[in-house]
């Protein structure tokens, strides 16, 4: 009998999380870098060279890839010869080396986990608990797999009941285009086939534990007929055009993963789950000799891509920003934004709509002002603000034309935005500016000092005024109401289908 002792398997979560937050799988930066070599649209490939060079100074700095840092799901495989020497449930030991991970105090992780999810949403503060799921497998050891996974890809994971003939790579190209970019590809999918309801999204989410190897799947051929589907869906979701950050190119994955389940007669479950930009997995043994410890990567295995500004892109100086100047922007424009801007999301959106239809006077003033959707990760040493990429912007669509009648010009966030929005914009002659996902330590750098101007008691969630410098957007719709996450995605899947490109991929 195998004895694994608490404090090992809590060390041993607690040190796969923290090392998981800043180090991206070498698998992902590797097909991530054969695809900005790849990339032949200057808007993904900027994006993925924004993605790369974090990816590295988060390797160098022990920061976190991305300011979201996840919900944790934790795979267990536990050898029926193994026992937990503890008097606490195999879940509390685990949650307690989430605990620890995400309240490093060199590396303080942000707490997204929220308790009572129907009605008061109250934020737990260490972001336990996790999401555990357990095997018991024959042997005298312990296999784990962590992963940390942000709220953006898991809101497009996506369920259907097939009925037995239907297609199941008819309803992924039908599927994944209403997924919008908001999983901030690249990224990889994860597919299950078969079993129950549940069963088919735990095999998506457990699929995407695997390491990406489709370069070398395609050079030595299927072997068998998922193989054969993998290889399919990937080329066709590629050739939709969508790209990096929805903004059209070559590379919208780099790998699709399925596992499969025996399933009812009558039936044929398929889930899809997206991993985005910042995946997040890690896996360790334990055999009762110790805690396992994770080794770090080699700063040489990343790519050469050192993001720097295009030379195309505009200035804006905020503090003395006009209408008439964001009337001039068209979609597709880089911009480097300087001065003064808020920050507010989900939880701000909606006390402002409630103080409103209170008569109450709001904290700030927001005419004439800027706002980025962001929930930062706070700051440690000499920071002034932690990790601080871009949240899904199709969240605050339903608030948009309340903040746009208090006089605000623009907004930046991440992804594309949905009708409702557009159409405010649109009325209003303002303008959504997109940060790249993924990007959020290099985001960071460019803030230059942040002070809170209200609702501090929301934390993560409460109104910053943050002073920027250069800090990088695209324009994504402009006061016309043009989106280019509409347009560039069209443009690139007839570009990919007449001129070939990815014939030899």
């Amino acid at each position: 009998m195998t004895t694994i002792r608490e404090t090992d398997l809590i060390e041993s979560v607690a040190d796969a999380l923290q090392y998981i937050s800043y180090y991206h799988p070498m698998d992902y930066i590797r097909a991530l870098g054969a695809a900005y070599e790849a990339e032949v649209s200057p808007a993904a490939k900027d994006a993925i060279a924004q993605i790369l060079t974090n990816s590295r100074m988060c390797a160098e700095g022990h920061r976190p890839i991305c300011q979201d840092t996840g919900i944790v799901t934790v795979f267990v495989k536990w050898g029926q010869d193994c026992r937990l020497q503890s008097d606490k449930s195999l879940q509390e030991v685990v949650d307690e080396g989430v605990r620890r991970a995400y309240q490093h105090p060199d590396n303080r992780l942000r707490a997204s986990i929220l308790s009572d999810p129907a009605f008061s949403r109250v934020n737990t503060k260490d972001n336990t608990p996790s999401v555990l799921h357990v095997e018991m497998v024959p042997g005298h050891h312990v296999e784990v797999i962590v992963a940390a996974k942000g709220g953006g890809s898991e809101n497009k994971s996506k369920f259907k009941m097939l009925n037995p003939s239907d297609s199941i790579v008819d309803w992924v190209l039908e599927t994944v285009p209403q997924m919008g970019a908001g999983w901030c590809p690249p990224g990889m999918l994860g597919i299950g086939i078969g079993g129950t309801a549940e069963k088919a999204m735990l095999l998506a989410k457990e699929s995407l534990m695997g390491d990406i190897d489709m370069a070398q799947l395609k050079a030595r051929g299927a072997a068998n007929k998922i193989e054969e589907l993998r290889i399919e869906i990937f080329d066709k979701v590629n050739a939709l055009g969508i790209g990096a950050q929805g903004l059209g190119g070559l590379s919208t994955i780099l790998d699709v993963k399925i596992m499969d389940w025996p399933t009812h007669a009558a039936s044929k479950p398929i889930a899809m789950i997206p991993n985005c930009a910042a995946t997040r997995h890690a896996h360790f043994h334990l055999d009762g000799s110790g805690p396992a410890y994770l080794e770090p990567p080699s700063l040489d295995e990343w790519p050469k891509v050192q993001w720097t500004p295009s030379k195309e892109a505009i200035r804006v100086d905020l503090d003395t920003l006009t209408p008439e100047v964001v009337a001039s922007w068209k979609p597709g424009d880089r911009l480097l934004l300087n001065g003064k801007m808020l920050t507010g999301r989900d939880a701000a959106h909606k006390r402002i709509q409630d103080m409103l239809s209170r008569g109450e006077q709001l904290p700030v003033e927001f005419k004439g002002r800027v706002i980025y959707y962001v929930g930062p990760v706070d700051p440690v040493r000499e920071e002034v603000v932690g990790p601080a990429g871009p949240t899904t912007a199709t969240r605050m669509d339903k608030f948009t034309r309340m903040m746009l009648e208090q006089g605000l010009l623009a907004m930046v966030g991440k992804a594309e935005r949905g009708p409702v929005a557009i159409e405010a914009i649109s009325d209003h002659k303002a303008a959504y500016l997109m940060a790249v996902g993924g990007a959020a330590y290099l985001v960071s750098r460019a803030i230059k000092a942040s002070k809170v101007v209200g609702f501090e008691d929301l934390g993560m969630e409460a109104i910053y005024e943050f002073d920027v410098q250069d800090m990088p957007v695209t324009v994504a719709v402009d006061a016309t109401g043009e989106s280019v996450h509409h347009t560039a995605p069209l443009v690139w899947r007839e570009k990919i289908a007449r001129e070939k490109l990815l014939e030899s991929a």
